[in-house]
């Protein structure tokens, strides 16, 4: 089943590459965000099923946006990702309502669709 996914990364090479990943499985809504202010914009408007959160964004903190999205009334399942791989732990990660943490380096295409299986 395919599902709608929220990428949200201020790196535009990283994310288009996540974005044809997912869009190459068959996953046709597949829309993306740059920053804490047009990722809670399209949470709104698109009530993604999944988001992938960078925790380091250029104008807020990825955890208070997973926070943030983990509130909404249909809220997404949230991964949060990082170049660096002690970002988060679990218990940041728990706080915030996320279904976790992987570091980016570990993202090959295989973790990546993993990630949409439990949603």
């Amino acid at each position: 089943m395919a599902v709608s996914i929220l990428l949200v990364d201020d790196d535009d090479g990283f994310r288009s590459l996540v974005a044809e990943t997912f869009r190459a499985a068959g996953h046709d809504r597949v829309h993306e965000a740059s920053t804490v202010a047009t990722a809670l914009r399209a949470a709104a408007e698109l009530t993604p099923d999944v988001v992938l959160v960078d925790i380091g964004l250029p104008d807020g903190d990825g955890l208070q946006l997973a926070g943030e999205l983990a509130r909404l009334a249909q809220a997404p399942r949230i991964v949060l990702i990082s170049t660096d791989a002690d970002a988060a732990d679990d218990d940041a990660v728990q706080q915030v309502g996320a279904a976790g943490f992987v570091a980016k380096d570990e993202l090959d295409d295989a973790r990546l669709l993993s990630l949409l299986e439990a949603s």
